[in-house]
């Protein structure tokens, strides 16, 4: 039988728990309504011991003592057959977490669970895993090669590593046993670069595309709008009248799907290229279907198809440096800060729900495009002081 005792004026309780004698403090202070309270605590506490229901803790979730109960507990729940396989957990939280996701994302998460994770840890037992395991599967992971002759990327690793530590979080909590994800924290990523087009390369790209890819393109440059989104525009989101691109869509692996983030629905204003290519456009593809840019049967372009037929042999063709056509979100993003547009437009402009991005990654570029590189701070300074000199001097 328990007990309720003080020690320098706090309580703590005092029971038996697996033929161990244990003492567990309080900051409650030693008056008789926290004895009352405490009181109802143990009780409740005695029976589930009875019960064999007691878990440490969620009683006790600091106490010193906590790794040597929890192991024994997730034991005796194993022998009990109440914890279940990773493989068996696994495809639980997969099959719940899914309709939460887009198709695209879902796909990703099982391709790690079925090219990773489950080949790894799918015979052990959830609460069998420990924190030596993951830390030692990790490492095993960077040995792995990936793109371009290289071992697997930060960015790739943490992404494997997410759906990972999501599982045995959810599997801690519904089995009651100590999750090993500990302290474990996400490899340090590379600083996203970026490779913007500058406006004489964004011209010479511009004269010299394919004429029927020239509005798309143009569009691209100077929207800032993602792949998926200028893929999944339709005529019924381009408002000529108050001169808007609304984004609330885009086509991701053969499927329209919602917008990315909140931040990411969207009104773009259209510059009067962008009006422009799109008056132009609309002459061309208004009569095919619901898509601005598309192929003669209406349908989105090919995001493969274009890269392989149209970007990547004109970037050659110029003898321009290769890069990834997201570059031209990025261009748009420099050209509008070269411009000396108001940052949080700019933001407003790319989907972005803060200026952090544009000042962390793009306003570097600002000076090679503008040559505004300290110079105005320099003349106003130059200036200001040279006019209160000769304040001076005809004093």
């Amino acid at each position: 039988m328990g007990s309720i005792r003080s020690r320098d004026g706090k309580l703590f309780l005092d029971f038996r728990y697996k033929e161990k004698r244990c003492r567990e403090a309080t900051t409650l202070e030693d008056t008789s309504t926290n004895r009352r309270r405490l009181g109802a605590v143990l009780k409740r506490l005695e029976a589930e011991i009875t019960l064999g229901t007691f878990t440490y803790a969620k009683y006790f979730p600091k106490s010193p003592r906590l790794n040597e109960f929890t192991a024994q507990e997730t034991s005796a729940r194993m022998m009990r057959g109440d914890v279940p396989l990773f493989s068996d957990f696994a495809e639980l939280w997969f099959s719940e977490k899914k309709i939460e996701w887009r198709d695209s994302h879902a796909n990703t998460v099982r391709i790690s669970l079925d090219k990773y994770l489950l080949p790894t840890f799918g015979k052990k037992l959830v609460g069998q895993i420990r924190k030596s395991d993951i830390l030692n599967f990790r490492s095993s992971l960077a040995k792995l090669p990936g793109q371009k002759d290289k071992t697997l990327s930060p960015s790739r690793i943490n992404h494997i590593m997410t759906p990972l530590r999501m599982i045995m979080t959810e599997a801690a909590d519904r089995f009651e046993f100590t999750s090993p994800w500990q302290n474990i924290k996400p490899l340090k990523e590379p600083r996203t670069e970026v490779h913007p087009f500058s406006l004489d390369e964004v011209n010479l790209f511009l004269q010299t595309v394919r004429p029927d890819f020239k509005n798309y393109f143009t569009v691209r440059f100077f929207s800032g709008m993602r792949t998926a989104e200028i893929d999944g525009l339709r005529w019924q989101n381009v408002d000529f009248e108050r001169r808007q691109i609304l984004v609330v869509e885009g086509w991701v692996e053969g499927q329209r799907v919602a917008t990315k983030t909140d931040s990411s629905h969207r009104a773009i204003h259209m510059s009067q290229m962008v009006y422009d290519a799109l008056k132009a456009q609309y002459l061309v593809t208004s009569k095919l279907g619901d898509y601005v840019f598309c192929t003669q049967s209406g349908t989105p372009l090919l995001r493969r198809n274009v890269n392989r037929r149209v970007w990547y042999p004109l970037l050659r063709h110029l003898g321009l440096a290769p890069r990834r056509p997201y570059q031209t979100r990025h261009t748009a993003a420099t050209l509008w800060l070269a411009s000396g547009e108001n940052p949080e437009w700019i933001a407003r402009q790319m989907g972005h729900n803060s200026t952090e991005m544009l000042f962390t990654v793009y306003s570097r570029y600002v000076p090679n495009l503008t040559r505004q590189d300290g110079s105005a701070f320099e003349r106003l300074v130059t200036n200001h002081f040279s006019n209160e000199n000769q304040g001076t001097k005809h004093e």
